[in-house]
């Protein structure tokens, strides 16, 4: 077997014009309505504005959307915008700042964003409402979505239900209302700078569809992204869900992997079990063998429709367990590949294509880099690819997914993705050592991350370097 080494003014002027009828396509595009065949490429962009820039407004934001079109965006993510609860506020190293006497120290601690206080007003830290919709005007002309992180399951302690109706709200035996508990074993999960809402009383049901139909009437969003979505009673989200479809279509996130979640509500859930194992993988805990069985798990589970969002990293994951260099070390690059050849929907969290390698704060300012390194062209190819080949369509209507067998397939990853004549093969050492096997593949490919044509023989020796990875393009098509 033999080794494979891998190794004038008239055109600016036509090129001018061609860009100039490229822009008004796009712009053509973002007047569609969402529907699930505007999903099939989209990659997801998680802004987390507060941290966004060092202004930390929506303004700051909008400027640099058409930087998020070079990456392929499709759908932004915006984090909650509304005010903050000041009420058990919490601070850095779960501190209440009712526990700090420094009126300065008080100041810098600016909440949970999730910790609301006022459905349907923005914080004014971020800018305007009028600043909020100039930000989603920006996203439609270039072609992108916005949904709305929503959060249906506390409000802050300090939200005007608590007095006005506090029958909305979980009570102890004293009658108290209380912050979320676990239902299994009745303790707190800690989110004490919340108020968990019960959703038993109707006027709870009419009362929160109406603060999320608001933003669709107002700001003209495109759907949400539905926080702890399986903790809230699923009849409030049948119940929700015509009344946001009356406004308009909408596109609907759950922060859940619940298959029985995706039938008829949500279009989208987490993929939290690949992203874990992607983790444990970089650490050397497991393996492809515990890759091959999860696939074959999530194929049981989940309809051929449903949308699995595929992620290295979000706001929790960032600054609760690490960021994706804590986590992934030397394997970053080759986990991002794989969260975008995977069906389904890749997901950046905002920074990460500025090779972002910090927790981010979550109770006090902070700031993303803007430099471009390592990722941004990374991600600038992988979102080309994924937005114009539909062997990678991860929507309703997905390219297939084919295992290839391996000489390794404990340490070597091999699949097709296939739709419509294309094909795209993704080939990865997944562990930390050289690995030399053999693939039953042959033709001729393009290396699209390298740019580089080449012959592969059928049974041809290869050695890929630690975390090493190939996206092949058939050039045979």
């Amino acid at each position: 077997m033999k080794k494979l080494i891998i190794t004038s003014l008239s055109l600016f002027l036509f090129a001018v014009a061609c860009k100039k009828e490229k822009t008004v396509e796009v712009d053509q595009l973002a007047m569609k309505e969402y529907s699930p065949a505007e999903m099939e490429n989209a990659v997801i962009y998680e802004a987390n504005i507060r941290q966004y820039s060092p202004e930390g407004t929506f303004e700051a934001f909008t400027k640099d959307i058409p930087e998020l079109k070079k990456l392929g965006v499709k759908v932004i993510w915006v984090m909650p915008i509304q005010p903050i609860s000041m009420n058990r506020r919490k601070a850095t190293g779960d501190k209440s700042i009712e526990d700090i006497t420094d009126p300065e120290e008080k100041k810098k601690y600016l909440g949970s964003y999730y910790a609301i206080s006022d459905y349907t007003a923005v914080h004014p830290d971020y800018g305007t409402l009028e600043d909020f919709k100039k930000l989603v005007d920006t996203a439609h002309e270039n072609g992108m979505y916005v949904i709305l992180d929503w959060v249906a399951n506390h409000t802050g302690w300090d939200h005007k239900w608590i007095k006005e109706h506090p029958e909305f709200y979980q009570k102890n035996a004293k009658g108290e209302v209380t912050d979320p508990l676990n239902p299994e074993t009745g303790e707190t999960w800690g989110w004490t700078d919340v108020a968990h809402l019960k959703y038993e009383d109707r006027g709870l049901y009419d009362a929160m569809a109406e603060e999320m139909v608001y933003w669709i009437k107002e700001a003209n969003i495109d759907g949400f992204r539905c926080d702890v979505a399986d903790n809230v009673k699923y009849d409030y989200w049948e119940f929700v869900y015509p009344k946001l479809k009356e406004q308009k279509p909408v596109f609907m996130l759950m922060e859940s992997n619940k298959p029985e979640l995706l039938k008829g509500i949500f279009d989208m859930g987490y993929n939290w079990p690949v992203h874990h194992l992607m983790n444990e993988i970089a650490k050397g805990e497991k393996n492809v063998s515990d890759f091959d069985q999860l696939i074959s798990e999530q194929d049981s589970m989940y309809q051929k429709q449903d949308i699995m969002m595929n992620f290295t990293s979000n706001h929790d994951e960032n600054a609760w367990n690490g960021t994706e260099y804590e986590r992934l070390g030397d394997a970053v690059e080759t986990f991002a590949a794989l969260t975008y050849v995977l069906p389904g929907m890749p997901l950046i969290y905002n920074g990460q294509e500025y090779d972002l390698d910090k927790r981010l704060k979550f109770f006090e300012k902070d700031t993303i880099p803007h430099e471009k390194g390592k990722m941004f062209p990374v991600y600038e190819k992988l979102g080309k690819l994924k937005k114009e080949n539909p062997a990678l369509n991860g929507g309703v209507n997905k390219a297939s997914y084919e295992r290839i067998q391996t000489s390794d397939d404990k340490h070597i990853l091999a699949f097709k993705r296939e739709k419509d004549g294309k094909k795209v093969y993704f080939i990865a050492n997944l562990s930390k050592e050289s690995k030399t096997f053999t693939l039953p593949i042959s033709g001729e490919f393009e290396n699209y991350m390298m740019g580089e044509k080449f012959n592969l023989e059928k049974s041809q020796e290869l050695e890929f370097q630690p975390w090493q990875y190939w996206i092949l393009v058939d050039e045979m098509e």
